[in-house]
């Protein structure tokens, strides 16, 4: 069963959560620029394949093998606490609670200040409704 958070325990959470979610969103944005540098190289190389450095694949490779493990390993840590990852490239996380008897989540992202929001389990970002 997974476990609900109230307001106050969330929101006690962020402390630990904020850095997470941070160099979470920080990696997945290097994952994104390695996969473009990726994508460049693939182009290069298609066309004529002359005119880089020979190390490069084995660079993209490191990088992105670097980057896309510690976002794993972030999630890892997230998943472990009882928050769930809803969006790698804005922070955006849940965290169960109960609302009125009705399992609802707990919205927040990385940015804002405290939890503020909630929406029911189907409901989603879109249906976000102030606390």
């Amino acid at each position: 069963m997974a476990r609900h958070f109230t307001l106050t325990e969330a929101n006690g959470l962020l402390a630990t959560v904020r850095p997470l979610i941070q160099r979470m969103v920080e990696r997945r944005r290097d994952m994104l620029v390695q996969l473009e540098r990726q994508q460049e190289f693939d182009e290069i190389t298609k066309s004529n394949g002359g005119g880089f450095n020979p190390r490069l694949p084995a660079e993209i490779d490191a990088a992105l093998q670097d980057s896309a493990g510690d976002v794993s390993a972030c999630i890892e840590q997230l998943t472990d606490l009882g928050v769930q990852v809803k969006d790698l490239d804005t922070g955006l996380i849940d965290f169960p609670s109960v609302r009125d008897g009705e399992e609802i989540l707990l919205c927040w992202q990385l940015g804002e200040d405290e939890i503020a929001w909630w929406h029911t389990l189907g409901g989603g970002f879109a249906g976000r409704r102030p606390l």
